[in-house]
């Protein structure tokens, strides 16, 4: 890899507005580079960082052991440190999301709702870029290649803020993404990891109304909120990740166990993760001891509305409170509660819930239909685990984040949810009455 300039995880403080200012000016300018490029050069720069971070496999992995390491010496929270660690399988799985998206359709230029009107003018919408955007993170290095690369194939160009407790590793991970810019003739600045972590960047950041057009942030609750509440740049966010699958009384119970098991426990410090677990009344006596056991398996502690614990008499079910149906864990952790109905599951998911992806297990086809309808979450399933809440599963190729908001980008935000519209509008020397 080429010596680029050496990144210090320094104080700039002092210096952060005209810090942010500079790479935030450089990259309109690299964002209106990329806005026409060729879908050619942007593939094979993606391509390129395949390559590279393929060939600094060891090397990325022993830098982030020094952040793991740091991480574990700062007693990091157990689900902070899975999404920090960088494995063989996780940094195979970045090659193949660049690949993925290289191979994506580009939505830059194309061209819907085209039709003539009366007045014999040619109207239609063109997909453009949202220009430049800046994507603030916590613990997970793959975002920095999901964001980056997103960005780059949708036109846009990005600044990126990723936590210091994966600083190292965002550090060498950006290098190579510019490194391969650079070799494919893109513009470097498309891609800016900030040199430092220091709180006070964040501040410059969501007040560079100027230069930048979107941000997103990705981390933990207190985090998003800040954003969200100081930012004078729009926001694409979600707060939390509190889901939820509901075994319906014509749910088939051994699907139902497998389901409900894989969205609690692949993975735990994830935002897909169910968090609380809603049992019909029909079905609760027969699937609950069976659905426990296979929890107990895995360590998760329980805990259970007063129904729940009179048929978990036998397990160790602490008491759930008011705030567990608020609750994301992101820990081996379960909420528990048995419903009088499928209208109470419902009320419940949309009371409690986030918003963020919530699951049905049902056969049948009606209460199905039904409850997709009717809960009101960016992702909802009927018979499938809440872990698929994924922009790879979703045929994204990646995701830069999973938006619970309500306007034009919603769940899992891929290359089209970087995008605008623009309205074309083609005459022959017409003129309005």
């Amino acid at each position: 890899m080429r010596d680029h300039k050496k990144q210090t995880q320094g104080t700039y403080s002092n210096k952060g507005a005209d810090y942010i200012s500079k790479i935030a000016k450089e990259a309109r300018i690299a964002s209106r580079e990329l806005a026409s490029a060729p879908s050619q050069l942007k593939n094979a720069a993606l391509l390129r960082a395949a390559v590279l971070i393929n060939k600094h496999v060891d090397e990325l992995i022993a830098v982030n052991g020094k952040d793991m390491a740091a991480a574990k010496q700062n007693d990091l929270a157990p689900a902070l440190l899975d999404r920090l660690e960088l494995t063989q399988p996780r940094i195979d799985a970045m090659i193949e999301s660049l690949e993925k998206v290289a191979s994506l359709d580009d939505p830059i230029g194309s061209m819907d709702s085209v039709r003539y009107m009366p007045s014999g003018i040619k109207i239609g919408s063109m997909r453009v870029p949202l220009g430049v955007v800046g994507i603030i993170y916590e613990s997970r290095p793959n975002v920095t290649v999901e964001a980056a690369s997103l960005s780059l194939k949708s036109g846009n160009a990005c600044i990126l803020r990723g936590g210091s407790e994966a600083f190292h590793s965002n550090q060498i991970l950006s290098k190579i993404l510019r490194e391969a810019l650079d070799d494919s003739g893109l513009p470097a600045a498309a891609i800016t990891q900030l040199e430092a972590t220091d709180r006070s960047l964040i501040g410059q950041l969501i007040g560079s109304t100027e230069y930048l057009d979107v941000l997103i942030p990705r981390g933990g609750k207190g985090l998003i909120e800040r954003i969200s509440k100081e930012s004078k740049v729009n926001v694409i966010k979600h707060l939390d990740g509190n889901c939820h699958v509901y075994l319906d009384k014509q749910a088939d119970i051994a699907m139902a166990v497998k389901v409900a098991v894989n969205a609690k426990t692949r993975r735990y410090g994830v935002c897909n993760a169910m968090e609380t677990l809603l049992v019909h009344k029909d079905v609760s006596a027969k699937a609950l001891p069976k659905v426990a056991d296979e929890l107990s398996e895995h360590k998760v502690e329980l805990r259970g509305c007063s129904k729940t614990r009179d048929i978990l008499i036998n397990y160790q079910v602490k008491e759930a409170t008011e705030n567990d149906w608020f609750e994301e864990y992101l820990a081996p952790i379960l909420a528990i509660k048995v419903v009088d109905d499928f209208q109470e599951a419902v009320n419940h998911i949309n009371h409690y819930g986030s918003m963020h992806t919530d699951a049905i297990i049902t056969d049948d086809k009606t209460t199905g239909e039904k409850f997709i309808q009717q809960v009101d979450s960016s992702s909802v399933m009927w018979n499938a685990s809440t872990s698929f809440a994924d922009g790879f599963e979703y045929g994204l190729g990646a995701e830069v984040g999973i938006s619970t908001d309500k306007f034009h980008a919603r769940g899992p935000v891929g290359l089209e949810g970087l995008t605008t519209k623009k309205y074309v509008v083609i005459g022959d020397g017409s003129i309005r009455p």
